[in-house]
């Protein structure tokens, strides 16, 4: 039973899902009533697209080990750990895959697939297809019996609400961008638009998808400052530095289609679709573009969000400031920001060895 090449993620009128060329499966269908599930829970269209994708790649490895979602077991899952590492990154559909890139799925993607199986598997008992979700739970410590929690502990340890993770991750700290690559970066774009999208990106703080959302009640150019809807619907104002509304303000003067009904911000200049919102693919091929040209080749949405959060950090901004500029929900993802830069550290280090020399 090899279906790989049937099974893919389309747009429908009712949101991401999965469909099969041979009229659907046991996958497909349950996958998609949980996509809907996600859907009704008011999930972003972004979130469900993402575990759509996941839930693809979790049934290709069915499709590989001839098995259907009822007979999953718990050892299954982890040939599902290895089976990722084994298949090669980025080359389904390919004929012929260069060594250097047999890679497997980096830890953070083994984990967030994990994440949507077991999500998916939840669903399948809350709707009564299985009996007990076959995931396992991840150990929150390297004891051999679960940690008791709270005066009730005794009573049964339980399963852990968030799942834990399955595969270990490495704790990096966030990349930043070099200034002087944020600089050829921005002086090579061709638009005010475009250096608007950037410069809300480095001097904001703002994800590639809450720039492509901005709508225009939301940039206010008086008060200098955004009103963002992050992850989750959780709203945030954000001051941002005069060098961003400058740009819009010419973007929106000179550039932005007359008479455009779109509510967002930032739209398609040109072509057939001027007029309609910047799309995730048009604004990688900007990045895609200008990397090339500008040799900054280190320059990615993300890192720039990173600069942001990093210079404030290192400019001593209080974290609970940092946490509610980033949207983050978690003030230990805010935490990540503050580090000491290698510079500073030479420095201390070479003082220190002064003071013992002496």
């Amino acid at each position: 039973m090899n279906v790989d090449h049937e099974l893919k993620v389309a747009s429908t009128a009712e949101g991401w899902r999965l469909t099969d060329d041979s009229g659907g499966g046991p996958l497909v269908e349950s996958a998609n009533g949980y996509l809907a599930h996600l859907g009704s829970r008011a999930f972003s269209p972004a979130t469900v697209r993402a575990y759509a994708f996941d839930l693809l790649n979790f049934g290709r490895f069915l499709a590989d080990c001839g098995l259907v979602p009822a007979d999953v077991a718990p050892i299954d899952l982890f040939d599902y750990l290895d089976w990722q590492v084994r298949r090669p990154g980025g080359g389904d559909g390919a004929k012929v895959v260069r060594m250097a890139d047999r890679k497997g799925a980096a830890p953070a993607t083994m984990n967030r697939r994990i994440a949507a199986v077991r999500g998916l598997f939840e669903y399948m008992v809350m709707s009564g297809e299985l009996v007990d979700n076959p995931v396992p739970a991840a150990r929150r410590s390297s004891g051999l019996r679960a940690s008791r929690r709270g005066l009730l502990g005794h009573l049964g340890p339980g399963r852990p609400r968030g799942g834990g993770q399955l595969v270990r991750q490495p704790r990096r700290l966030p990349e930043s961008v070099d200034p002087g690559d944020v600089t050829a970066f921005v002086a090579d774009l061709e638009t005010h638009r475009d250096r608007a999208v950037v410069l809300a990106m480095v001097l904001g703080g703002l994800r590639s998808a809450e720039v492509r959302s901005l709508r225009l009640a939301d940039v206010d150019m008086g008060l200098r400052r955004l009103r963002v809807v992050g992850k989750g619907g959780k709203e945030r104002v954000v001051p941002v530095d005069d060098s961003f509304f400058a740009e819009c303000a010419a973007y929106l003067r000179a550039e932005r289609p007359h008479g455009c009904p779109s509510v967002e911000c930032f739209v398609v200049l040109r072509g057939p679709t001027a007029g309609h919102a910047m799309t995730e693919a048009g604004l990688r091929r900007i990045f895609r573009t200008h990397r090339e040209r500008s040799g900054a080749t280190r320059v990615r949405p993300h890192r720039l969000r990173h600069t942001f959060g990093t210079e404030l950090a290192a400019a001593g901004v209080d974290l609970l400031v940092l946490r509610e500029l980033m949207g983050h929900a978690s003030p230990e993802t805010t935490a990540r920001y503050v580090h000491l830069s290698a510079d500073a550290l030479s420095t201390e280090y070479a003082v220190a060895r002064a003071v013992m020399g002496r």
